[in-house]
């Protein structure tokens, strides 16, 4: 997490609809992450913004509960804070029923595949399974990979109401990130409109060199697209085109059969 992300803190105020010392600590669990697994009581308010007295306070209380433990002057998460991520996983059925078919999937084309949604900027795994090491940091349920940038998010932004979109990618920075990284807005556009347009999404090397990624969207009940499926390979292994051939049909049953079963399950 990056300071401006802290950032809404100091504008918004306390009030009855909005608890400051509440958003202050998720602020300080937020802190921490694969590049940040372990920090001082210092680098804790550096990251979110704090005092080191507003910071302390926030990290003893989460010590008392049994989200965070210390040691010396380093504190870290506890495995207590998978709590809160598998209470929205397991309030969302869907992922419950969806793992079988994304193992079926994979073991398939042997190769990873993952489920995400939308949340704000960022395209969030909410299942993984991994079949190979694609990305070179390790990726699991609940990171975060930037909309614009991956196939899972172009389809996910490319079912929103066209206002929408069209405000969220007037908003993208875009960033250098691979060899075939969009350049301009007007690149990022067209991409997305042709995710909406055939219902699927190829990133190559956009995101990170070598990886090569498709992605479909699952439907619900009313049609809308609440979150998307991809197959993740490496282009050394897996050209773009025999990924297309071989893989988006499969990919595309799969996720046929996720939108059919949240239909199923509404009607229950």
């Amino acid at each position: 997490m990056s300071p401006d992300e802290s950032a809404p803190l100091t504008s918004l105020k306390p009030g009855d609809s909005y608890v400051q010392s509440f958003a202050r600590g998720l602020s300080v669990i937020r802190t921490f992450d694969s590049h940040h697994a372990r920090q001082t009581l210092t680098e804790v308010a550096k990251r979110c913004g704090l005092t080191r007295a507003g910071a302390r306070r926030i990290l003893l209380t989460l010590q008392t509960l049994g989200y965070v433990r210390s040691e010396g002057r380093m504190f870290e998460l506890t495995p207590k804070i998978l709590d809160l991520g598998f209470a929205y996983l397991s309030s969302q059925p869907l992922w419950r029923f969806a793992e079988p078919i994304a193992m079926q999937l994979a073991n398939d084309v042997r190769e990873s595949v993952s489920i995400a949604v939308l949340d704000g900027d960022d395209a969030v795994f909410v299942l993984r399974v991994p079949m190979r090491k694609v990305l070179s940091d390790p990726m699991g349920v609940g990171s975060r990979l930037p909309a614009w940038a991956t196939a899972t998010g172009r389809v996910l932004l490319a079912a929103l109401p066209v206002e929408e979109r069209e405000a969220r990618l007037a908003q993208v920075q875009l960033a250098r990130r691979a060899v075939n990284t969009v350049r301009t807005h007007e690149e990022l556009r067209a991409a997305v409109e042709q995710a909406r347009r055939q219902h699927w999404c190829l990133v190559d090397q956009e995101l990170e060199d070598g990886v090569l990624t498709v992605a479909a969207p699952i439907t619900g009940r009313d049609g809308k697209v609440v979150a998307a499926i991809n197959i993740s390979t490496h282009a050394s292994r897996t050209p773009p085109q025999v990924l297309l051939e071989q893989g988006l049909p499969k990919l595309q049953a799969a996720a046929q059969s996720l939108s059919q079963l949240l239909v199923l399950m509404k009607k229950d």
